[in-house]
Formats: C-alpha cells, sequence, structure tokens
C-alpha cells in the first residue's frame, strides 16, 4: 500500500531533483526558479498566456507570478501584450531573445523526466505515465469537491449569523 509518506517524500524529493537540474541555468542566467516555472509554463502551455493562469495551473501566488513576469519582462525575455477585447487582461508572450532560453529551459526538464523514468522499462513507464494520470486526475476531483463543500459550507455560515 503506498503511503502519505511515500507520496510527500517523493514530491519533496523530485522537487530537490528538479531544482538541482536547473541549477547551472539559473546561475548563469541570474534567475529563480520560480522565474523558470513562469517561463516554463508558458512555453508548454500554449494558449494559457495570462498571469492568472500562471498562478491557477502552478498553484503559485499572484505577487510571485507577478515578480517572476516583472523580471523575466525585464530582461526582455517576456513582453506583455494588452488583450484587444478587455483592457482588465494582459497576455504574457516569450520574446525572440527569449526563445532560445525557453528552448534550453524545455530541454533540461525533459532530460531531468528521461533521467528519472531510465530505470524502467518502456512498458514500465507507461504505466507509470497512465497510473500517475489516473491519480492527478482523482486529485483534482476531491480538491473540486473540497473546494464546493467549502464554499456551501460557508454560505450556511453566513445564513446563519
Amino acid at each position: 500500500m503506498l503511503s502519505v509518506n511515500q507520496l510527500t517524500r517523493f514530491s519533496q524529493r523530485f522537487g530537490r531533483y528538479y531544482a538541482r537540474c536547473f541549477t547551472p541555468l539559473l546561475e548563469r542566467t541570474g534567475l529563480t526558479m520560480r522565474e523558470m516555472h513562469v517561463l516554463l509554463f508558458l512555453t508548454n502551455h500554449p494558449g494559457q498566456d495570462t498571469a492568472r493562469e500562471v498562478v491557477e495551473c502552478r498553484g503559485l501566488a499572484k505577487s510571485q507570478v507577478s515578480q517572476a513576469v516583472e523580471v523575466l519582462a525585464g530582461r526582455g525575455v517576456l513582453e506583455r501584450r494588452a488583450d484587444g477585447g478587455d483592457r482588465r487582461v494582459v497576455h504574457l508572450a516569450i520574446t525572440e531573445a527569449g526563445a532560445p532560453l525557453a528552448r534550453e529551459a524545455q530541454e533540461i526538464q525533459a532530460a531531468c523526466g528521461r533521467e528519472l523514468l531510465s530505470g524502467l522499462t518502456e512498458e514500465e513507464q507507461a504505466s507509470f505515465r497512465r497510473l500517475l494520470s489516473k491519480v492527478l486526475e482523482r486529485t483534482e476531483t476531491v480538491l473540486s469537491s473540497a473546494a464546493g463543500s467549502a464554499a456551501a459550507n460557508s454560505e450556511e455560515g453566513a445564513q446563519t449569523t
């Protein structure tokens, strides 16, 4: 039986390993891992190009994403583009100057994944990916229902006061 302890250990160790994979690039560029997360999100999710989407999908605080965008834009890696239909929406785009960095980060990301899975056969890798997808889907379902329950409980509390 998989324990919560095993999941927690995997998450922590993977986070350390993943960050270590990026250390040479971060040292060379002077960027932080948070800034790299934002850059990779935009690179890996075409069409999801607002700070709000980065916040929602990556689980980062608005202030963290805002700071990362500020740094990346200041270095010419990202640019902000106003939405034609809604002035409140700002789209983020990787610049021509930032594209090589984004590609290099993607290559590191891919190498990191390949290295971790290299001890598994192709069949085991396929099974792992399939099972991980199922666990992630279930996690989303549980989180969504928990958020719905919390909202309902909050409304009930407001009505009784």
